[in-house]
């Protein structure tokens, strides 16, 4: 059975399932067995002030998703609205592959995967942003 490998930094902090896990003054490598655990770098998230854009407010989303403070059903919709309409700005082939990959990841009920994928189209929005503002 294969799983999730999260290399963590000293005293960095994940959310798994819902609980705050810090880890100890050393790195750590820990291997997540559960299929479909709910898993979030403390670090890697979102400030719900800092979602002013369509991209972080998909993946804020998500996070909520993660953190146990939206159904699963409720946020799929959302998540898949979102998705729909970045897909109206994103055209080019790598973004359309990473909003394929979040898409699918939704479906499978892997919203780690859905975030890992939107997560990186943050700097391509920001440039589109750059050269539209």
């Amino acid at each position: 059975m294969s799983g999730l490998i999260l290399k963590l930094a000293p005293n960095e902090r994940i959310l798994i399932n819902g609980a705050v896990i810090e880890n100890g003054d050393r790195r750590a490598r820990i291997s997540v067995k559960t299929p479909h655990a709910n898993i979030l770098r403390l670090r890697d998230a979102i400030h719900p002030d800092d979602a002013t854009t369509p991209v972080s407010r998909v993946c804020y989303e998500v996070q909520l998703i993660l953190s146990g403070d939206r159904a699963i059903e409720d946020g799929r919709k959302n998540l898949l609205s979102g998705i729909e309409q970045l897909t109206q700005v994103f055209e080019d082939r790598d973004s359309r592959h990473l909003l394929g990959d979040a898409t699918e990841g939704i479906i499978e009920n892997n919203f780690y995967r859905a975030l890992r994928a939107l997560r990186d189209l943050l700097p391509r929005e920001a440039r589109l942003l750059a050269v539209r503002g």
